[in-house]
């Protein structure tokens, strides 16, 4: 009788355990950067995240960083406090992530937009964009719209992944318009080129000066200063990156090159959970990862004064098909350099 009271308490206790093991929801850690505050680009990785545990049945929290301590404090602490997937976005990880992923074989890690190819683990993975493909169009809108003749770009910094956006939008201003006069590329720079709206302005008045009158603005923070000068100088027109940000500085922003960052969270982390994802994904045009906001269905409400030119949209739209359709290859500056 004794032995059959012990077993009967150890089914009770496993059945206990089994049944706590089932009711336990997963988690999933959003790590950003930097400080989210209104950077629109990081508010999507968290919605993406939160997301994809609602759907998923699990929890979702937020880790915000502020400097590389607190990058690595912060996937650290992701992965000790037993997350299934730990959600990193931005190049800022690249060096810390196989480290961390490495310490922690058992817990998974998805970068977005960008990846430490060179030090991949097994337990990494990374869903990046073809960004240069979005500002192909975009830089093809620029040439259609221009009454001047001229445009040009703006970065945050002259890297790699940057030229991007600027070749991008040179590419597909020539071929829209194989006449068109292209202004050399600028650069915020500086000790906070991706947050120096003060260095965006200059630099976009500088352009202008030159005659340009369609302006990239892939500078991040320091966008609102380049949206500033545009204002500053009637007949002009900018364009936004990641996310729409013609309310920001209605009149100025014609379009935007959208980065769909929370449908690439959602997408990677179902897929990592259901065992299926690949070790790197990119996403472009064909995938819906990458677009503009002059193809939305709410562009009418967008503010973005494209929306007022639907012959251009078209023209846009039938570039993309092109692209998407391979018939117009637009080339990576990433894989030149």
């Amino acid at each position: 009788m004794k032995r059959l009271l012990i077993s009967t308490s150890l089914v009770a206790g496993l059945f206990a355990t089994a049944t706590w093991a089932a009711d336990a929801k997963p988690l999933f850690v959003y790590v950003s950067p930097n400080p989210i505050g209104v950077n629109d680009f990081l508010k999507l990785g968290k919605a993406g995240t939160e997301q994809v545990a609602k759907e998923l049945g699990g929890e979702a929290k937020t880790y915000e960083s502020s400097d590389p301590t607190t990058q690595r404090q912060n996937l650290e602490a992701a992965a000790k406090a037993g997350a299934k997937v730990v959600v990193a976005i931005g190049f800022e990880f690249n060096d810390m992530l196989p480290e961390v992923a490495t310490a922690y074989p058992e817990v998974k890690f998805l970068q977005i937009d960008s990846c430490p190819f060179a030090k991949m683990k097994p337990n990494i993975f990374c869903s990046v964009f073809r960004e240069h493909e979005a500002a192909f169009l975009i830089g093809a809108e620029a040439a259609l719209t221009s009454k001047t003749g001229k445009v040009g770009a703006i970065g945050a910094l002259d890297i790699p992944f940057l030229h991007r956006f600027t070749d991008g939008f040179i590419a597909g201003a020539k071929q829209a318009k194989p006449a068109i006069t292209i202004s050399p590329s600028l650069w915020v720079g500086g000790n906070n080129p991706f947050s120096d709206p003060a260095r965006g302005q200059e630099r976009a008045a500088a352009m202008l000066a030159d005659g340009a009158d369609r302006v990239l603005a892939a500078g991040a923070g320091s966008n609102g200063g380049i949206f500033k000068a545009v204002l500053d100088a009637p007949g002009s027109a900018t364009y936004g990156v990641d996310v729409n940000q013609c309310p920001q500085s209605p009149g100025a922003v014609a379009d935007n090159i959208e980065k769909k960052t929370d449908v690439a969270v959602v997408l990677a982390v179902k897929g990592i959970m259901a065992g299926g994802q690949p070790p790197i994904v990119a996403l472009g045009l064909k995938e819906a990862g990458m677009t503009l906001t002059a193809f939305g269905a709410g562009v009418k409400d967008s503010k973005c004064t494209i929306a007022d030119n639907a012959d251009v949209i078209a023209k846009l739209a039938a570039l993309r098909d092109q692209i998407i359709a391979g018939s117009i290859t637009v080339a990576d500056p990433m894989m030149a350099k």
